[in-house]
């Protein structure tokens, strides 16, 4: 220690009596920072610089714009790495988005279920750069996208920064669907990003301790401890189980006087709750709900949301009432980015909800620009519209008339392209060109089946009535970004592009087929450790052992094995000690 002292007492020295090295090591230092700050502003600024393979050729950049279930699973599932991926995102963590109502609740905590983005692919062989910024504006004729920065502060125009790109991934998922409502912007909670569900959190023990000041009325308690949940699908259901079950079981012993005053009540617009569910689980979730206290009004439409007061009309009556809160958490769909509006118009899709693409996720009329997630949907083409062209393809001997091989292996290519085509098939349980004729013509025999193009449109004509969009969820999303790296990762030897043919090539098969989707189930927790799942063959199990088959399909999902290890913490600590009623 003594050495270091002398040294740098020497150095001082040294400096004092040589006034001109002193300056120059302030010009060296001032310099240096100079060639750091340079060196660094020099490196966002040439956002557009071609990067090199190692074979010498330019890379392809590859732009994806979003960290949610369809970015990252598209950036986990991409191995080629003759790409230059660049990712541009307002957040720099991929989140686990179905166990957010346990975060609202103190289930789980926010952190566990969040993963760095930058921890998601630095092992990966692909060249990828993260930004943390938000895209305003997209612009498909010069293939650039405008980004500004999302740290925090005042920013001037001279941060934003513009990034070139080969290809577009567009996942920036969706924001929350208002429908334009008075004072819902203003006055409700939403359940879509960490951010809300912290935010809930905080409000509803905010809630409880606010009942508990002494110079408030009852009236005003039974007010404050009112919460609504707007919404009867899975969202906001698992919230409404959730919170019950956080009250029940954590703060009614913390704040035994609010017992009798608090109220959850849940308005659904439709006539049932969970209605993309099995009939069986909606009767079951209603029952529960009603024996657990939650008061549900079905066929109630929010018209009007002030700082106190929910109003609402009935759909069948026309009637309007109204219903003092504490909290309203909104969870009714999902609306569309202006970001996202404002590329439709460029593109020509006005008067959409969503981004319209193919069946190889492709944005209708662009060729480089790629929409998975809540933000698109695709676009299926209607088998009578191509009916002439399918008909000719599959008359192979032109003979006018189709023969049952001759219709029997064009159906294999008409199911692989329009997936509407084999659904029609499964519903009816049809599996030949007999099965289908017997439906649109009665009875006929099989040696005497030969078809005209008529009849051909004829046996085909109910085909398009079967066509549905997809759902905006997490596995949906996941499985698209699967999907469209698997096309990348194939794209050189598959001619370079990833997306098919609009119709049939000559071969009648295609260089990639389109996406499908493939539905593994879908559960809805509905408090009480009981859980609803309906999996694929319409198989439907309701309770206590759902509840851990729930528990151990979510913990393999999670997208590292220290998040699994985290929300298994959680769940074993909520077991154990219950649930922490912090606002922090």
């Amino acid at each position: 220690m003594r050495n270091n002292w002398n040294i740098f007492h020497k150095f001082s020295k040294t400096l004092r009596d040589n006034p001109s090295l002193s300056s120059l090591l302030v010009v060296f230092t001032v310099s240096g920072g100079s060639l750091l700050a340079y060196s660094e502003a020099n490196a966002s600024t040439q956002l557009s610089s071609a990067v090199a393979s190692e074979d010498g050729k330019k890379k392809k950049r590859v732009v994806v714009l979003g960290t949610g279930w369809a970015g990252t699973s598209f950036l986990k599932s991409l191995k080629d790495p003759s790409y230059d991926v660049q990712v541009i995102s307002p957040r720099n963590y991929f989140a686990f988005t179905p166990l957010l109502p346990s975060v609202t609740c103190g289930t789980v905590e926010p952190r566990s279920i969040v993963e760095p983005i930058r921890n998601i692919v630095r092992k990966k062989n692909v060249d990828i750069h993260f930004w943390e910024a938000e895209c305003f504006k997209i612009d498909a004729a010069n293939k650039k996208v405008y980004c500004k920065p999302t740290q925090g502060g005042k920013m001037d125009g001279n941060s934003e920064f513009v990034v070139d790109y080969d290809y577009l991934v567009v996942a920036m998922g969706a924001r929350a669907n208002t429908f334009n409502t008075p004072g819902v912007e203003e006055n409700c909670h939403f359940l879509k990003e960490i951010e809300d569900a912290q935010r809930i959190r905080r409000t509803v023990i905010n809630c409880f301790e606010r009942a508990s000041l002494p110079n408030l009325t009852d009236e005003e308690r039974r007010r404050v401890l009112t919460f609504v949940i707007v919404g009867g699908g899975p969202t906001g259901v698992e919230f409404a189980a959730e919170l019950h079950d956080f009250i029940s079981e954590d703060l009614v012993k913390l704040y035994p006087k609010a017992k009798d005053l608090v109220k959850i009540t849940l308005l659904e617009a439709g006539d049932h709750i969970l209605n993309m569910f099995d009939k069986r689980i909606t009767v079951f979730a209603e029952g529960k709900f009603k024996r657990d206290g939650i008061d549900l009004k079905m066929g109630s439409m929010v018209v009007k949301v002030s700082d106190s007061v929910i109003s609402t009309k009935d759909v069948k009556t026309g009637e309007v009432s109204s219903l003092p809160y504490g909290m309203v958490v909104w969870s009714t769909g999902i609306g569309t980015r202006p970001v996202i509006m404002d590329f439709m118009k460029q593109v020509g899709q006005v008067n959409r909800r969503v981004l319209a693409t193919d069946e190889w996720l492709r944005v209708e009329r662009t060729d480089s620009i790629y929409a998975l997630g809540d933000c698109a949907t695709i676009n299926q083409r209607k088998v009578m519209e191509d009916i002439s062209e399918i008909f000719s393809k599959a008359d192979k001997d032109s003979s006018g008339t189709l023969t049952v091989k001759e219709f029997q292996e064009a159906l294999d290519d008409i199911c692989e392209r329009y997936p509407q085509m084999e659904l029609y098939l499964k519903n009816k349980k049809m599996s030949s060109l007999v099965d289908i004729l017997k439906e649109s013509k009665g009875d006929i025999a099989k040696e005497s089946i030969e078809l005209n193009i008529e009849d051909f449109k004829l046996a085909l004509s109910q085909v398009d009535s079967q066509m549905k969009n997809l759902p905006a969820t997490a596995q949906v999303a996941a499985q698209q970004g699967a999907y469209l790296a698997s096309c990348f990762n194939r794209m050189e030897e598959c001619e370079k592009n990833p997306e098919g043919p609009v119709r049939f090539r000559e071969s009648g098969r295609h260089r990639f087929k389109p996406f499908r989707y493939k539905h593994l189930g879908q559960f809805a927790p509905l408090g009480g450790e009981q859980t609803a799942a309906q999996l694929p063959g319409d198989w439907v199990s309701i309770g206590h052992s759902s509840q851990w088959l729930w528990y151990s399909v979510y913990a393999s999902k999670l997208v590292s094995w220290r998040t699994r290890a985290l929300v298994i913490t959680d769940w074993t600590r909520r077991f154990i000690f219950g649930r922490d009623s912090s606002q922090i």
